[in-house]
């Protein structure tokens, strides 16, 4: 059983930078409405580590940009997730895939638009070395669905309806700007995040959700 510490402060709402890619997938946006987590009013929560998690499968197809000093990239994303693997395309802004990067639970493979493969243990400095900035994998599987990873301490802002919108976690603060309707505050699915670390930035819209629940161990 995880511990839970408690406080409660007044924040001014936040703002984001909301922008305009050129890379889109119109067929998966039309009759979705996003929706703006409240901010006047924030409870923060620290959370300890915890043994079990509830482990989901899922296919997401969105849009990400990713920008530090002079590098960056911005386009478009497929990713499906398995409790023991992943498999993530990133693609030009005309579709075409400019990385492929491939986890299981021993080895990350990554292979370029020229066809070359590279591996490493681990997601974060693969990426930052090949692509010149860090996707933080293991816990983007969390974030992206609203929730902290089990593995480490972490604090998670909650706005006066329960919902979540800051995550700051490992070194990463995680902002969520917008949702996707849901009766249920804590059953919503995010839309639009943003990971802040040192001068990195990196802004992922989801435009359609697939999504299986596993069982917890």
């Amino acid at each position: 059983m995880c511990k839970v510490w408690v406080s409660a402060f007044i924040r001014k709402g936040r703002s984001f930078f909301l922008y305009q890619s050129i890379f889109c997938v119109s067929s998966l946006l039309i009759g979705c409405t996003s929706l703006a987590p409240k901010t006047s009013y924030v409870k923060t929560f620290v959370i300890e580590p915890e043994a079990r998690a509830v482990q989901v499968n899922f296919e997401i197809l969105g849009r990400i940009s990713a920008k530090k000093g002079e590098k960056g990239f911005s386009g478009g994303l497929r990713w499906r997730h398995t409790n023991t693997d992943d498999e993530i395309h990133l693609l030009s802004p005309f579709g075409q895939i400019v990385a492929q990067i491939r986890r299981n639970q021993h080895v990350v493979y990554l292979k370029t638009s020229e066809q070359k493969t590279y591996s490493a243990p681990d997601v974060e400095n693969l990426t930052e070395q090949i692509l010149g900035w860090r996707l933080p994998l293991l816990g983007l599987q969390f974030w992206v669905r609203g929730v902290n990873s089990p593995t480490t301490i972490s604090e998670m802002d909650k706005d006066i309806d329960g919902r979540v919108v800051a995550i700051r976690q490992d070194g990463w603060e995680v902002e969520y700007s917008t949702y996707y309707p849901s009766q249920l505050a804590q059953a919503a699915r995010p839309r639009t995040l943003v990971l802040n670390r040192n001068n990195l930035k990196i802004k992922l819209v989801v435009d359609n959700w697939e999504t299986k629940l596993l069982n917890s161990k």
